[in-house]
């Protein structure tokens, strides 16, 4: 609306003509172009940070089957608080396979998101990568996820498990309908098509997690997984962004660490403030 009329015209321009349907009317457009990605010969290494609470049975299973997909590749198991000897598997399996960099850490607080970045902190690969220790998302995938941001294809890569077919009880039904319910929020959000939000395994280059680091306060701090945060911030850096399927398989070991309810509350929360951070600005 050209005319404020008093705060009427602010309040459509800010919070309505950015809502679907509505924005077709809208008469301001943006197009934000770069230079193309090209290969990026001076990735060499990469960290694999791999969360585990109560994952004791899948610790050596995880070493056991991570490709050498690259010429340099760290290991670091973040432990967080468990009670099934978790830890105590990761000190075994480290010292049974000493030709792998292999690094063991408790975890300072609680969740996933403060794992997962205190090993970011630490890290020493180019390329930094999550691998949920439950083995969900396959670590035979992640070659696919190396080649998509060495190759430039991508600077910001997110697993996606809702393309191909789920294995039976990989994924309750809920949690289906939620993780379709975010990926629709974030697509309109961002601006960047999503089909999964909260797949565990993102990647992206240790430069870039620097940068977003910095920016981090602009969202808050109350996303217990990590997985906004890093969406986010990839969003605010302007990072381009690929949705690559996986293979979405049932977990062997071990219990859910997620409670549908309490942090399904938790992320719609968060997407409201999002809108304001992202959309309505």
């Amino acid at each position: 609306m050209p005319v404020s009329m008093v705060g009427v015209g602010r309040l459509v321009n800010r919070f309505i003509s950015v809502l679907p349907g509505f924005r077709f009317f809208a008469l301001r457009h943006y197009t934000v172009c770069r230079s193309l990605l090209h290969a990026n010969e001076v990735l060499r290494s990469a960290t694999v940070v791999i969360p585990a609470r109560n994952e004791r049975g899948n610790v050596e299973p995880a070493v056991k089957r991570l490709p050498e997909f690259c010429e340099d590749i760290e290991i670091i198991f973040i432990e967080g608080h468990s009670k099934d000897g978790t830890f105590e598997e990761i000190e075994r399996v480290k010292a049974a396979y000493p030709h792998k960099d292999i690094k063991a850490m408790r975890q300072p607080g609680k969740g996933k998101a403060d794992a997962v970045f205190t090993a970011y902190d630490v890290a020493r690969g180019d390329v930094l990568m999550i691998l949920d220790a439950d083995l969900t998302m396959p670590p035979e995938q992640l070659p696919k996820f190396w080649d998509a941001i060495h190759s430039g294809r991508g600077e910001f890569i997110n697993g996606s498990r809702l393309v191909y077919p789920l294995e039976d009880d990989a994924m309750r039904f809920l949690n289906l309908i939620a993780n379709k319910l975010f990926s629709y929020l974030f697509t309109w959000l961002l601006n960047q098509r999503y089909t999964d939000t909260l797949c565990g395994t993102k990647v992206m280059r240790r430069s870039d997690y620097y940068r977003l680091k910095e920016g981090k306060a602009y969202f808050g701090d109350f996303d217990p997984f990590g997985d906004f945060d890093l969406i986010f911030g990839a969003s605010k850096l302007n990072l381009k962004t690929v949705d690559l399927p996986i293979r979405y398989a049932a977990r062997t070991y071990g219990e859910t660490q997620i409670s549908r309810f309490r942090h399904g509350i938790m992320l719609m929360k968060m997407v409201v403030f999002a809108f304001f951070k992202i959309k309505a600005i």
